[in-house]
């Protein structure tokens, strides 16, 4: 399954640092309370000593409120035979049977699967343009100016781990007024307290270290605002920033560039393996796409959402047979 992921990347994302097996199973298999993986992989026959064969491609659905979410991976060598659209349309009709009416996918920009998924009949819902931080270029005095540029009335905290457990309900409240980055369907956050702690616990099921700064209003104690990012064991050298979320009333003040500093200054130590970090905003969000440039980051790939009825995807793939 690795060898397979890799070869793939290789092709279709070069600058992607290569998956390690660290935890690969957890993430592939660990899912949240209430939600579902159903995984298939299609193996090539065994060779002449009756070793299994090489893994030539695999698709996985996450069934999620009222969405299956699908993600498919075709070994190069074996694209344009037929073998992705065998799994998608296995997929797709466990998706049916489960009584789901939608399947959503992520789509990166540039690749073969834009063409693949469309002529399916897969529309685009939703872009995103993923920046990329290369952590050996950034002037990290300036970082240190930007991470102290906040206003009077909060501090910045730093937690390892996820936050304290007496500020949970207050950071999902911040989740739950707002965010910097409307993350679409098939993303969802996670507004609720208890919700929260399931998804941080999934987070280190998975392999995934969060790390998280708040700003914290110091009249009334509640998160102003804050910022996530995990290092995945996967690919430990790229860390993922999940969300960044500035409270409305207490926008205008400086918190989301000295959050994202500061996480940056931390990480510095409490990674020091860490090459990267990747975001992805919404084309519209201009402030934060501001934000990242100031800190270094480069517009990198787009990054789409596609979605298609179940029951249309299932006809279409069975008529064109």
């Amino acid at each position: 399954m690795l060898d397979t992921l890799n070869a793939v990347l290789a092709v279709d994302l070069p600058q992607d640092p290569p998956w390690r097996e660290s935890s690969l199973r957890e993430y592939l298999s660990e899912v949240m309370p209430g939600e579902r993986r159903i995984s298939w992989v299609a193996q090539a026959e065994p060779g002449p000593d009756g070793r299994p064969g090489p893994i030539l491609g695999h698709v996985h659905v996450l069934l999620l409120g009222d969405i299956g979410v699908l993600e498919v991976l075709v070994h190069p060598d074996v694209r344009r035979t037929g073998l992705g659209r065998e799994l998608v349309l296995l997929a797709a009709r466990r998706v049916y049977q489960e009584g789901f009416q939608s399947i959503g996918v992520e789509v990166v920009g540039d690749t073969p699967a834009v063409a693949f998924y469309e002529s399916l009949g897969f529309t685009r819902e939703y872009v995103e343009t993923r920046s990329v931080l290369d952590l050996g270029a950034v002037d990290w005095p300036a970082l240190a100016e930007m991470a102290t540029g906040i206003g009077a009335g909060y501090h910045l905290e730093f937690c390892p781990g996820g936050p304290p457990d007496d500020l949970i309900e207050a950071y999902a409240r911040a989740k739950a007024e707002v965010r910097d980055v409307d993350d679409g369907e098939l993303r969802p956050s996670s507004y609720d307290p208890q919700r929260l702690r399931d998804s941080l616990d999934t987070l280190h099921r998975r392999g995934m270290k969060p790390y998280i700064v708040l700003a914290l209003h110091e009249q009334s104690g509640e998160v102003a605002g804050l910022t996530e990012v995990v290092v995945p064991a996967q690919h430990p050298t790229r860390a993922d920033q999940y969300d960044t979320i500035v409270v409305q009333d207490h926008r205008g003040y400086g918190i989301d560039r000295a959050i994202k500093a500061r996480m940056l200054l931390e990480l510095r130590s409490a990674e020091p393996t860490l090459a990267e970090v990747q975001t992805w905003n919404a084309q519209a969000n201009e402030a934060m796409l501001k934000v990242n440039a100031e800190l270094g980051y480069r517009p990198d790939r787009e990054w789409c959402e596609y979605s298609v009825d179940v029951a249309e995807l299932v006809h279409r793939i069975d008529a064109a047979r």
